[in-house]
This record gives structure tokens, sequence and C-alpha cells, in this order.
């Protein structure tokens, strides 16, 4: 793992930008008594408006930002997703609509909407929902320029939709970008995790305080279907807004699929004793670190996705698990193989490309296996093509 001490240095705008973000946490602190959960601290990390991550206007992704995504490594990612897209469109009939969760630059919006035009499937509407002005102008610009044609078929909300739709709700790492509550093991104690300020230092800190009755429960509930105590000093994370948020979702569809992709595991993979730190990360200008505390506002805060958790969400919020799957098996069920296998009027810098962008989302050691894909359904009972090669929901 990258360490702080090699991570690349501010520039004196961004260190003016993360001191502003940081002042807002320690007044929160201040008001709070002096002490905020991590998800708290996480929050205003990520999301304070103007100031947060994902509310300021830095550039986050590509090569220019912090990390990349599937959709702006391999546009066949896309094509893919679209073929999975198209065969449920089909399904729920003409007046279908797609909606995209953090869409991000909008390469995968973009390759979508030209995957699913060639396939004769578009969607009625294809809604964004983004917190970020800037990425949502960036966006814009991305359809603008790669598919001007299909632009008037785009809409940003502000909210989740008010009136029920049928369709997708499609959305590649979101998940992991949910506000975490952070925990630690003492003897037979649940700790949690937040952030107090040091009088002494001028800086926040990582602070354990007896975890709240919720928290605790999350804990002990976690335990008994692990089947097991966790050792003393063993931490992690666990999300307890993710069935809110989940319901919140649902409620938007009358008809249709939600796939969501993204790094993560079944919880019996999850909380194991070799991940006694947890799995939380940070990005900073295509390096990784574990120091949340640092960099506040410029750098991105992530944790990996028990998707058991999302199944256990999804069936409390009236959706059916339809599928569950590696990212590589996801994407051969959705016809990578064939993508690459029809290269005839392709020149041979297009041909090694695409090559080496199959690659990169289905070998072991890069895309294929840490990230999973889970469809949820609600009124919706076909077969989904993506999880026809192999199906991992036993496995949550």
């Amino acid at each position: 793992m990258t360490v702080a001490t090699e991570l690349p240095a501010l520039t004196p705008d961004e260190a003016a930008h993360s001191e502003r973000l940081a002042a807002c946490v320690a007044a929160a602190i201040a008001r709070a008594g002096g002490w905020i959960s991590f998800a708290e601290f996480m929050r205003m990390a990520l999301y304070e408006p103007g100031l947060g991550y994902y509310s300021a206007g830095a550039r986050k992704f590509g090569a220019a930002g912090d990390f990349v995504t599937a959709p702006e490594v391999a546009p066949v990612f896309s094509r893919c997703l679209a073929v999975q897209c198209a065969e449920v469109l089909r399904e729920l009939g003409p007046g279908a609509s797609v909606l995209e969760l953090g869409a991000g630059s909008g390469a995968m919006a973009c390759d979508l909407l030209l995957e699913l035009e060639r396939r004769e499937a578009l969607p009625a509407c294809y809604a964004i929902l983004d917190v970020s002005a800037d990425l949502r102008e960036r966006q814009r610009e991305t359809l603008a320029a790669a598919a001007p044609h299909l632009l008037d078929r785009v809409r940003w909300l502000d909210r989740l939709p008010q009136a029920p739709f049928d369709g997708l709700v499609v959305a590649n790492e979101v998940l992991d970008a949910l506000v975490v509550e952070r925990f630690v093991m003492r003897g037979q104690r649940v700790m949690a995790l937040g952030v107090a300020h040091d009088a002494a230092g001028g800086r926040v800190r990582l602070d354990e305080r007896p975890a709240e009755p919720r928290l605790e429960g999350a804990v002990r509930r976690l335990e008994a279907e692990l089947g097991r105590a966790l050792p003393d000093d063993y931490a992690s994370e666990i999300n307890l807004q993710l069935s809110d948020w989940l319901q919140s979702i649902a409620a938007g569809v009358r008809r249709g699929v939600l796939l969501f992709v993204d790094y993560g595991l079944p919880r019996r993979e999850y909380y194991v004793a070799e991940r006694s730190r947890g799995t939380l990360l940070c990005h900073f200008r295509h390096r990784f670190h574990d120091d949340a505390l640092a960099r506040v506002g410029l750098q991105d805060i992530t944790a990996w996705v028990d998707f058991t958790a999302v199944a256990e969400a999804a069936q409390a919020a009236g959706l059916d698990v339809a599928g569950f799957t590696t990212q590589a098996h996801f994407l051969i069920g959705c016809g990578l193989e064939e993508f690459v296998a029809h290269v005839g009027d392709l020149d041979l810098v297009e041909r090694v490309n695409l090559s080496r962008q199959a690659m990169v989302l289905t070998l072991p050691g890069e895309m294929g296996e840490r990230f999973k894909v889970i469809a949820l359904a609600k009124g919706y009972d076909a077969p989904l093509r993506g999880f026809g090669v192999r199906d991992l929901r036993h496995t949550l």
C-alpha cells in the first residue's frame, strides 16, 4: 500500500481548499461536543456542499484525476452492459427508461446510449442523478462531443424520481462511496471509531468511544451471522445507511431491474482475519493509502461492498436478488467474446486496444474478480443474460 508520505505535494489552492473543509469538520466536532462518527466525517469529506470531494470542482476521473473506472479504461465495458440493458428494455416495452446514479465523466452514459442505439433499444429517457454540478457539466460535454444526436434523451435530476418508472437503474462504483461507520473490537466491547479534534496539534484524529446501540447491535448481528466473535483489535466498517438508501431507490421503480457494479465480497469473505484493519481506501492522483484524515476534501474515500448486506437491504425494500456474479462472468455473459471476435473492420492498433481492454476487465489480477455485479428486480422475472454463465447468489 502506498503511504501518505509518498503522495504528491498539494498546490497552494489545493491546500487552502482542504484547510477550509478541515475547519468545517473541526466546527462540526465542536458543536457535537468533541467527537463525530466516522460516517459523519466521511459525509463531510465527500459531500459537504462546495467543499466535499464529490461536491467541489476538482477533476476526479481519468489520467488527470485520482482514479479511472472501467467505462473509461475500456469502452467495451459499457457496450456489454448495454446488451443487458437492451434485453431488459425490450422486455419492459416502450416507455421504459434508464436512470444512472453517479455518472462520473459521462463515459458510460455515452457508450451505453450509442450501443443501445445500434441495437435499436434506446430508452424513452436516460436520466442522470449526480450531486456534482462540475461533473454534470463534464457529462454534458462528453455526450455533446460523442453523441450530440442523443443529448435530447438525457436529463439531469436533482433528486430521485417522484413518480415510479419502468426501466433500469445502473450504477458503477457508487456503492463503495456510500458513507460507512468504522468500529474496532476491544475485548468483548464494540468501540466506534470516530473523529475528534486534537487541540494540541490543531488537527483532527481518530478516536474511540463505546458504540451506540445501533452500531453495537449491527456488529453483534454480524457476529451471529458469521457464527463467531470478532477478535480483539479487529477493525472494520459497516454501512448502517444502506437499507434506507436502497429503499429510496426501489421506491422510484415500478417495474424493472437495478444493476450495481462495484468491488466487494459476500459477507463471509469480507469479515475475515486477514482483513483485520478493514477495507477502507483513499485515492489521490492514482495512488492509494488508508489515511482518511489526510487531504480532506481532495481525496476519494471508499470501502469495499458487503454484497450480502446489499442483498438483505434489497429484500427488505421489496426487491428480488435476480443475479450475482463477478464482473468477468457478467461481461462474458453479455457477449464480451463476441465483441472481441468481430474485429475485422478494425485496424491493428484498435484490435490490440480492444484485446487489452478485455484483459483489464476480466483478468483476476485486474478487475475481473475484485468487481462484482448484482441485479435486483422489482416486478421482473425474465432471465438476465449477464448472469447466465455463472450465478453466485448462493454465496451471499
